[in-house]
Protein backbone atom coordinates (compact mmCIF):
# COMPACT_ATOMS: atom_id res chain seq x y z
CA UNK A 1 0.00 0.00 0.00
CA UNK A 2 1.46 3.30 -1.06
CA UNK A 3 2.39 5.85 1.88
CA UNK A 4 0.34 8.98 1.51
CA UNK A 5 2.58 12.27 1.54
CA UNK A 6 1.63 14.88 4.46
CA UNK A 7 3.17 18.44 4.04
CA UNK A 8 4.81 18.84 7.61
CA UNK A 9 5.12 23.02 7.90
CA UNK A 10 7.04 25.14 10.53
CA UNK A 11 3.54 25.78 12.48
CA UNK A 12 2.79 22.06 12.69
CA UNK A 13 3.17 20.19 15.77
CA UNK A 14 4.12 16.66 14.54
CA UNK A 15 3.17 14.21 16.69
CA UNK A 16 4.29 9.97 16.45
CA UNK A 17 2.31 6.82 17.43
CA UNK A 18 3.26 3.12 17.32
CA UNK A 19 0.34 1.10 18.90
CA UNK A 20 -0.38 -2.25 17.99
CA UNK A 21 -3.60 -2.29 20.08
CA UNK A 22 -6.07 -0.07 17.99
CA UNK A 23 -8.16 1.15 20.51
CA UNK A 24 -5.68 2.63 22.68
CA UNK A 25 -4.38 4.04 19.26
CA UNK A 26 -7.43 5.78 18.72
CA UNK A 27 -7.62 7.44 22.59
CA UNK A 28 -3.99 8.81 21.47
CA UNK A 29 -4.84 10.22 18.34
CA UNK A 30 -7.86 11.78 19.56
CA UNK A 31 -6.21 13.37 22.49
CA UNK A 32 -3.02 14.73 20.28
CA UNK A 33 -5.49 15.91 17.69
CA UNK A 34 -7.84 18.03 20.63
CA UNK A 35 -4.28 19.29 21.60
CA UNK A 36 -3.34 20.77 18.17
CA UNK A 37 -0.88 18.12 16.88
CA UNK A 38 -0.72 16.69 13.46
CA UNK A 39 -0.62 12.73 13.74
CA UNK A 40 1.58 10.28 12.15
CA UNK A 41 1.04 6.44 12.97
CA UNK A 42 3.67 3.68 12.27
CA UNK A 43 2.27 0.57 10.88
CA UNK A 44 5.84 -1.42 11.88
CA UNK A 45 9.16 -1.06 13.35
CA UNK A 46 11.28 0.02 10.00
CA UNK A 47 8.47 2.22 9.49
CA UNK A 48 8.92 4.14 13.28
CA UNK A 49 12.38 4.61 12.40
CA UNK A 50 11.97 5.86 9.19
CA UNK A 51 9.61 8.19 10.00
CA UNK A 52 11.39 9.07 13.37
CA UNK A 53 14.41 10.06 11.26
CA UNK A 54 12.62 12.80 8.90
CA UNK A 55 10.82 14.53 11.21
CA UNK A 56 11.34 16.34 14.47
CA UNK A 57 8.42 14.91 16.44
CA UNK A 58 7.50 17.04 19.36
CA UNK A 59 5.44 13.93 20.74
CA UNK A 60 5.80 10.22 20.57
CA UNK A 61 3.52 7.52 22.22
CA UNK A 62 4.53 4.20 21.83
CA UNK A 63 3.35 1.31 23.25
CA UNK A 64 5.32 -1.33 24.96
CA UNK A 65 4.37 -4.24 23.22
CA UNK A 66 4.32 -2.12 20.04
CA UNK A 67 4.39 -5.10 17.12
CA UNK A 68 5.39 -7.45 20.16
CA UNK A 69 4.30 -10.06 22.17
CA UNK A 70 7.04 -9.19 25.48
CA UNK A 71 8.55 -5.89 25.39
CA UNK A 72 11.87 -7.49 25.15
CA UNK A 73 10.86 -7.89 21.36
CA UNK A 74 9.87 -4.53 20.83
CA UNK A 75 12.42 -3.12 18.69
CA UNK A 76 11.39 0.34 17.75
CA UNK A 77 11.51 1.03 22.39
CA UNK A 78 15.05 -0.56 22.15
CA UNK A 79 16.29 1.71 19.47
CA UNK A 80 14.49 4.60 20.94
CA UNK A 81 16.47 3.55 24.01
CA UNK A 82 19.59 3.31 22.49
CA UNK A 83 19.58 6.47 20.69
CA UNK A 84 21.91 9.10 21.99
CA UNK A 85 19.65 11.69 23.93
CA UNK A 86 20.63 14.17 21.11
CA UNK A 87 18.44 12.30 18.37
CA UNK A 88 15.31 12.10 20.38
CA UNK A 89 15.38 15.26 22.53
CA UNK A 90 13.50 16.81 19.88
CA UNK A 91 10.05 14.65 21.32
CA UNK A 92 8.56 14.18 24.31
CA UNK A 93 8.21 10.36 24.41
CA UNK A 94 5.39 8.98 26.80
CA UNK A 95 5.42 4.69 26.77
CA UNK A 96 2.22 3.22 27.39
CA UNK A 97 1.57 -0.38 29.23
CA UNK A 98 -0.42 -2.36 31.97
CA UNK A 99 3.81 -2.88 33.75
CA UNK A 100 3.55 0.79 34.45
CA UNK A 101 2.13 3.08 37.51
CA UNK A 102 1.38 6.01 35.55
CA UNK A 103 3.86 9.18 36.06
CA UNK A 104 6.54 7.16 37.76
CA UNK A 105 9.27 8.88 37.31
CA UNK A 106 12.09 5.80 38.25
CA UNK A 107 10.28 3.56 35.71
CA UNK A 108 10.40 6.65 32.95
CA UNK A 109 14.05 6.94 33.49
CA UNK A 110 14.86 2.75 33.53
CA UNK A 111 13.01 3.00 30.01
CA UNK A 112 14.81 6.09 28.85
CA UNK A 113 11.84 8.09 28.28
CA UNK A 114 9.88 10.94 29.55
CA UNK A 115 7.08 9.27 30.85
CA UNK A 116 4.95 5.95 31.78
CA UNK A 117 1.07 5.50 31.45
CA UNK A 118 -0.76 2.84 32.48
CA UNK A 119 -2.93 0.90 30.10
CA UNK A 120 -5.32 1.39 32.16
CA UNK A 121 -6.06 5.02 32.51
CA UNK A 122 -5.74 6.11 28.42
CA UNK A 123 -9.06 7.29 29.22
CA UNK A 124 -6.93 10.42 30.37
CA UNK A 125 -4.52 10.54 28.02
CA UNK A 126 -5.35 13.92 26.39
CA UNK A 127 -4.77 15.42 30.26
CA UNK A 128 -1.74 12.98 30.94
CA UNK A 129 -0.29 13.92 27.38
CA UNK A 130 -0.56 17.66 28.17
CA UNK A 131 1.30 17.16 31.53
CA UNK A 132 4.28 14.87 29.91
CA UNK A 133 5.10 18.17 27.54
CA UNK A 134 4.63 20.66 29.86
CA UNK A 135 7.22 18.75 32.38
CA UNK A 136 9.50 17.81 29.47
CA UNK A 137 9.14 21.62 28.09
CA UNK A 138 9.80 22.98 31.55
CA UNK A 139 13.26 20.58 32.20
CA UNK A 140 14.45 21.74 29.25
CA UNK A 141 13.45 24.98 28.63
CA UNK A 142 17.46 26.64 29.73
CA UNK A 143 18.63 23.98 27.37
CA UNK A 144 16.84 24.73 24.21
CA UNK A 145 17.17 28.76 24.98
CA UNK A 146 21.05 28.22 25.23
CA UNK A 147 20.79 26.37 22.51
CA UNK A 148 18.83 29.30 19.98
CA UNK A 149 21.43 31.43 21.61
CA UNK A 150 23.94 29.84 20.30
CA UNK A 151 22.31 29.01 16.62
CA UNK A 152 21.38 32.42 16.15
CA UNK A 153 25.20 33.45 17.39
CA UNK A 154 26.43 31.43 14.35
CA UNK A 155 24.06 32.24 11.56
CA UNK A 156 25.05 36.44 12.48
CA UNK A 157 28.65 35.93 12.46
Amino acid sequence: MPQSFELITAKDKPALLAFSNPEWLEIARTALVELGYKVHTAATHGDFLIRFSQIHYQVVILEELFCANTPAENSTLQALQSMPASQRRHATVILVGDSFQTFTPMQAFQQSVHAVVNQSEMFLMKQLAEKAIADNDLFLHSFRKVQARLLAGATHD
